[in-house]
């Protein structure tokens, strides 16, 4: 086993602005695609063996910021993503924070649909 999580899923209320705000602050395009009847959107994945994940909209499936924590690879250093969470409609919960100089740095914020996520990064 290469990894202890190998897909995730972040649930969205409205998917185009979800699309959007993590497009804004990754500066990445994700976009729509409709697989087996349902829209969703992938995060970038370089191949087969990393780790993927997607967005998504159902009814039985709710944002929240209770519940396990994501962290999303946030590059070399994850400031400049963090400094776009807010314009992006996000709320920043915790600001970057040192969890040691060889784990690297932390910090979480809220989506624009109120998942609560983390970012890390080495620097």
């Amino acid at each position: 086993m290469k990894n202890a999580i190998n897909w995730f899923a972040v649930p969205a209320i409205d998917l185009n602005r979800s699309v959007k705000f993590f497009n804004t602050i990754f500066g990445f395009e994700m976009k729509i695609h409709n697989m087996g009847g349902q829209d969703m959107a992938f995060f970038p994945m370089e191949s087969q063996e990393g780790v993927g994940g997607h967005i998504f909209v159902s009814e039985k499936h709710k944002p929240t910021s209770d519940g396990p924590i994501l962290y999303l690879n946030g590059g070399e250093d994850l400031q400049p993503v963090l400094d776009r969470v807010e314009g992006a409609g996000g709320k920043i919960i915790t600001p970057k924070t040192q969890i040691s100089p060889e784990v690297g740095y932390m910090a979480m914020f809220t989506d624009s649909e109120g998942n609560k996520l983390a970012l890390h990064s080495p620097k």
